[in-house]
């Protein structure tokens, strides 16, 4: 009785484990938009906001759908067109070696004030067990309002923007989020650097790593040493 009762709890405990090893990624990219955001002006066809096909943060070489498109870690499940007004495509996809699902959503350019909020909405409610954001820093034309959490656990955050360190330090701190990439420098926010911190992440790899991970990707794209490309990514070990 006992060895079959053994046996049973093994099971049980095996099951458990292996729902909560699945993790989650969100990632919220706010399309570049020269219109309504004060950006550096770019080209009208990659810096029009209601198209995320040639913009610039998605629909380009190193927008963020090219990039997982083109990588052969990530696998596309899910593609929604127009989920919402605000939201022009929604992409779900599942790493093929690690236990991790990943949400991506391509924002009006118009709507950054509203990707922000649900940025930081989906770190408030730990939705995903890291919450990305990609894109021009909105705070910098706008603030957005962030109440403190009262939370006993953390939560992981990526901020792929200008100068993103100081900006949003204090509207992480309040949600008790743990950056884990962030900026000092203005800079381009390619997804090619998302992709490269997400390994090092998903290996359970410290901060360090993947900064340097961004680092040496950025080095590779802006064609810099990689000690320049460092110091555009923020020491938070």
């Amino acid at each position: 009785m006992k060895t079959w009762l053994a046996v049973l709890c093994a099971c049980v405990f095996a099951f458990g484990s292996t729902q909560a090893e699945t993790q989650r990624v969100h990632v919220f990219v706010a399309l570049a938009d020269n219109e309504h955001q004060g950006i550096a002006k770019v080209p009208p066809k990659i810096g029009n906001g209601d198209d995320a096909a040639n913009n610039l943060y998605w629909g380009t070489t190193d927008g963020f759908k090219s990039v997982f498109g083109r990588s052969k870690a990530w696998k596309l499940e899910r593609t929604e067109e127009n989920p919402t007004p605000q939201i022009l495509e929604r992409r779900s996809y599942r790493h093929t070696s690690k236990d991790c699902v990943l949400v991506a959503e391509a924002w009006r350019g118009k709507n950054i004030q509203q990707c922000l909020e649900a940025f930081f909405a989906n770190l408030r409610d730990r939705k995903s067990d890291l919450t990305a954001f990609v894109g021009h820093n909105g705070l910098m034309d706008g603030p957005v309002a962030v109440s403190p959490l009262d939370a006993s656990t953390s939560t992981d955050a990526i901020v792929l923007c200008c100068m993103s360190a100081n900006w949003f330090k204090p509207h992480l701190e309040a949600l008790k989020a743990r950056p884990v990439l962030s900026t000092q420098q203005f800079m381009y926010p390619g997804s090619f650097l998302l992709r490269d911190a997400l390994e090092v992440w998903l290996r359970g790899g410290p901060r360090s790593e993947i900064r340097m991970a961004a680092a040496k990707a950025y080095a590779t794209n802006q064609k810099i040493s990689v000690k320049a490309a460092a110091g555009v990514f923020t020491k938070l070990e």
